[in-house]
């Protein structure tokens, strides 16, 4: 045993040198952690900012004057007049991503206690703007109403009122979800390239003869090379939270990195192990990434960092059940923005301890086949 432990960490050794030596890739892991988690939280904003408003006044009176004031900055451009037969033309050319319509005679059909109409226009394939901005508007002109009518001694109470509060994010950053779900993102996607690359490259160089007269096992190889790329990808993982979250984005984490890093840890055995399965099944580096990166990014966009899984079919959430990325982002989450201890989260970590032992045995049987093919 002890000469197997010593196998593995000089074998580890070896490859983390191959990996300093290769420059390409040590850029590569340097950027994901860095410049690309820093671009996509301050970047990609799916908040509602500046969004372009037409305005269509066939009232001119002072309640569509209060509706047309309340639309502005930050949330909304300010909004242009438009005559209703510009409408159409506007929306076709996508001028505008709302239109409000206010008809003729509206406050003075709402003061006769009749209801008018009023129509809003939504651009719709300016998807997240539609979705978020279409409520904005709504609250907006219910608010001026009800304070138009409130000046005046009218009526204006809901029958209904309610109250959100917003745990975890309470002033709703997108940048701050964006920035935490991209490490995560970027971790399962490096750790499959990083070891998988590892693993081909041995095949590519000819170096895999090398290791078969030496004295060593598959289930040697294979581990040295799981914690000599996942030690790198941790400390990557951990200047990225520490320097570009919290450090460049002033970006709080809740939660205890400490745990995090430890649920990192086993994320990584198990996704590691994937990644050698499947650099097993490809010779070359061009085919390893044909299928690699679809792999990688259904993990991504099914695994509940950009799509609840609860909204997935119930087969696709049984399978996904299966991947340890679902795992991990839950985990996730629940540790960097809910502060969740160690009793809360332990079933993902041993869920992602037990699918890394199938893929380890999955993969060692693949690699012993694949080193009985180089050797014969």
């Amino acid at each position: 045993m002890r000469r197997w432990v010593a196998n593995v960490l000089h074998l580890g050794v070896k490859e983390l040198a191959s990996v300093w030596r290769d420059r390409g890739m040590m850029i590569f892991i340097i950027w994901a952690f860095t410049g690309a988690i820093y671009l996509v939280a301050s970047g990609a904003n799916t908040e509602m900012r500046n969004a372009s408003v037409g305005f269509v006044d066939g009232d001119g009176s002072q309640l569509s004057s209060r509706i047309r004031d309340a639309l502005r900055p930050p949330s909304f451009a300010p909004p242009v007049s438009l005559d209703r037969a510009e409408i159409d033309r506007a929306m076709d050319t996508a001028r505008f991503t709302f239109v409000v319509d206010v008809p003729p005679r509206f406050e003075q059909d709402l003061l006769a206690g009749r209801s008018p109409t009023l129509q809003l226009l939504v651009d719709a394939t300016a998807m997240t703007q539609a979705g978020i901005g279409t409520g904005y508007v709504g609250e907006i002109v219910n608010d001026e109403i009800e304070r138009f009518l409130e000046l005046r001694g009218l009526p204006a109470t809901a029958p209904v009122s309610f109250t959100v509060r917003a745990f975890f994010n309470p002033n709703l950053e997108d940048k701050r979800h964006m920035a935490v779900m991209e490490i995560v993102n970027n971790v399962c996607m490096l750790s499959i390239i990083l070891v998988g690359a590892a693993v081909v490259r041995e095949r590519e160089h000819g170096t895999i003869e090398h290791l078969l007269v030496m004295p060593v096992g598959a289930g040697e190889i294979v581990f040295a090379k799981i914690w000599a790329n996942g030690l790198l990808v941790l400390v990557a993982v951990l200047l990225s939270l520490v320097l570009v979250a919290q450090g460049a984005l002033g970006i709080a984490i809740n939660g205890s990195i400490p745990l995090y890093m430890l649920g990192a840890v086993v994320f990584l055995f198990a996704v590691m192990a994937l990644g050698v399965m499947l650099a097993t099944l490809t010779p070359s580096m061009p085919q390893f990434a044909l299928l690699a990166f679809p792999t990688v990014i259904v993990m991504e966009v099914l695994s509940g960092g950009m799509t609840p899984i609860e909204s997935m079919p119930a087969y696709l959430q049984a399978v996904m059940s299966a991947v340890p990325s679902t795992h991990y982002v839950k985990f996730s989450l629940g540790v960097l923005f809910r502060d969740a201890p160690l009793s809360l989260v332990w079933p993902q970590i041993v869920w992602m301890a037990g699918l890394g032992a199938v893929y380890v045995a999955i993969a060692l049987g693949r690699f012993r086949v694949m080193l009985a093919s180089v050797s014969g």
